[in-house]
């Protein structure tokens, strides 16, 4: 638990408030902190940004980022393509359920179809 905390320095704060009492990006951290007490090898994340303030939303990208420099790959499936690719070291983009474009995350964000297609140009 001490390493969720360090992790997230703000669950710490409010480690004596009821889960259901916390914003919702409060909610997002403790559901990535109790996922990363098991010590996972591999952490799926599904839109972890949804609904969230904007200044949560850039925690929660700083968070995915700093994972896998603590142990677990990381897979990210994320509605927020631009900054989801910004800080993904491969990616995949879907069109109707099936592969349309793969690559490296930056590769993909400066690709000028996946741009146009899906990135509004």
């Amino acid at each position: 638990m001490e390493s969720v905390f360090a992790f997230f320095p703000r669950l710490a704060e409010r480690r004596r408030q009821m889960a259901a009492t916390l914003s919702g990006g409060e909610q997002q951290m403790l559901a990535i902190g109790r996922g990363l007490m098991i010590e996972p090898r591999v952490i799926l994340m599904d839109e972890p940004s949804l609904g969230l303030a904007p200044r949560f939303v850039e925690q929660v990208f700083e968070s995915v980022q700093e994972l896998p420099k603590r142990g677990p790959t990381v897979l990210l499936v994320e509605q927020n393509a631009a900054r989801a690719l910004a800080i993904s070291d491969r990616a995949y983009v879907l069109e109707l359920g099936r592969n349309r474009f793969a690559g490296e995350g930056r590769q993909l964000l400066n690709d000028p179809r996946v741009r146009q297609l899906y990135l509004g140009g």
